[in-house]
C-alpha cells in the first residue's frame, strides 16, 4: 500500500480532558510522513503509565491524545525514506517513540533521557486504533512467535521491567518485587532462567496475586507489610507506593540497590541515613532504549517469556483500565482491535 493510496477512517480510543473516560472516535485514518511507517494495529496492551496520562497525575502537553504504547501491528504503508522496515513486517512500538540523536544525552548514549523525546500514547498518538504511525527507527522486528497479541506487554511491562532489571548488580541472587502485575511476571521468569531467586510482595490480603507469583515462580510470595525470608540484594518497585521504599530498603543486604521502575510514584517518606549506609543505593528507571529491546527480544525466545493477559476489544478500554485500577488483572490486560 502506498502513502497516495491511503485512504478511510479507523476506530480510536481518545482522551479528551484527563479525568474522563476515553470516547470511542472515528478518525482518519494517519499518514505516514517522511521517516515513518503507518502500521495496523493487531493489539495494544494497558500499561499502569496509561492510568497515570488518564487520571492527571503526568502533565498532558497534547491533547486530545490516542493513549497506548504496547503496540503489536503490521506495516502497511512506508513514508518517504523509509529504508529499515518494509510492508508486512511485523513490528511493536513501545513507549520511547523518537529521540532527536543529536542533545548531550543522545551523544552520551542516554537517548532514554533525550531532551527532544516524543512518547508514544502520551507525546504522540499511540495504540488504542485500529492504525497508528510510529517512526521506522524506533520500531521492534518482533522475533518469530512473538509478533501476537499476547505480546504486546513485552513492549513496555517487558521493556521498562527489563530496564529495572538491569540495573540491578549481576551477583544479586536475592531479588524482591514490589507490585506483581505485568512486568513483574515477566522477570519472574528471565529471574528462573538466569537461576535467580524473586521474592514477590503484593498488597495486604492479595492471596490470589500472591499465589500467581508463585504459579510464575517466585521463591516466596508476601503482603508488602511482611518481612522476606532473607535478606534481599536488590528490590524493584513496580507499585505507584512511596512508602514502599523505605520499607525495601530496610530488608536490603550491604551493597544492595532498591529501583524504581515506575514513571509515577507517590511522595517517599524521610528515613534514618543507617538504612542507606552500607553501600546501599536508590535509583528510579526513567523510559527505555532502543539496546534494551534488542537485549531483551534476543533472550526472551531463550526463556522463553509467556505472558498472562486478559482480552478487551478496543471499545472495552475504559473496563480494561478500571480494572488494572482496582488490581482486578492477573498478568496484563490487552486490547483487541476490530479489524484484527
Amino acid at each position: 500500500m502506498s502513502v497516495k493510496s491511503i485512504s478511510g477512517n479507523m476506530q480510536a480510543m481518545v482522551l479528551e480532558k484527563p479525568g474522563m473516560p476515553l470516547q470511542l472516535k472515528t478518525l482518519p485514518v494517519p499518514i505516514p510522513a517522511a521517516g515513518q511507517v503507518l502500521i495496523k494495529v493487531t493489539a495494544c496492551g494497558v500499561c499502569r503509565t496509561d492510568l497515570h496520562i488518564l487520571d492527571g497525575e503526568l502533565p498532558l502537553v497534547l491533547l486530545p491524545i490516542i493513549p497506548g504504547h504496547e503496540i503489536v501491528g503490521e506495516v502497511v504503508a512506508l513514508g518517504e525514506g523509509v529504508t529499515l522496515l518494509k510492508q508486512g513486517d511485523n513490528v511493536g512500538v513501545p513507549w520511547l517513540g523518537y529521540t532527536c540523536n543529536h542533545c548531550k544525552y543522545c551523544m552520551q548514549g542516554q537517548e532514554n533521557l533525550c531532551e527532544n523525546a516524543l512518547f508514544t500514547g502520551y507525546t504522540m498518538n499511540g495504540g488504542y486504533a485500529e492504525y497508528t504511525v510510529a517512526w521506522e527507527a524506533y520500531c521492534v522486528k518482533m522475533p518469530v512467535g512473538y509478533g501476537n497479541a499476547a505480546s504486546a506487554p513485552m513492549l513496555c511491562a517487558g521493556l521498562i521491567g527489563f530496564r529495572s532489571w538491569r540495573m540491578v548488580h549481576e551477583h544479586a541472587q536475592h531479588i524482591g518485587i514490589y507490585g506483581f502485575g505485568a512486568a513483574a511476571h515477566i522477570l519472574t521468569q528471565i529471574a528462573r532462567f538466569q537461576h535467580k531467586s524473586v521474592y514477590a510482595f503484593t498488597k495486604p490480603g492479595d492471596s490470589v496475586g500472591q499465589q500467581f507469583a508463585l504459579e510464575m515462580g517466585a521463591t516466596w510470595a508476601g503482603s508488602s507489610l511482611e518481612a522476606p525470608p532473607v535478606k534481599l540484594d536488590a528490590a524493584i518497585i513496580f507499585a505507584p507506593d512511596g512508602n514502599l521504599v523505605p520499607i525495601a530498603l530496610s530488608y536490603l543486604d550491604k551493597g544492595g540497590i532498591v529501583v524504581c521502575g515506575g514513571i509515577h510514584m507517590s511522595d517517599i517518606p524521610g528515613f534514618h541515613y543507617n538504612m542507606l549506609w552500607n553501600e546501599r543505593a536508590i535509583k528510579s528507571v526513567a523510559n527505555l532504549t532502543r539496546d534494551d529491546a534488542t537485549l531483551f527480544f534476543s533472550i526472551a525466545p531463550l526463556v522463553p517469556v509467556s505472558t498472562s493477559v486478559q482480552y478487551f476489544p478496543l471499545h472495552q478500554a475504559n473496563e480494561a483500565l478500571d480494572k488494572l485500577r482496582a488490581g482486578k488483572i492477573k498478568g496484563a490486560a490487552v486490547l483487541i482491535m476490530p479489524s484484527a
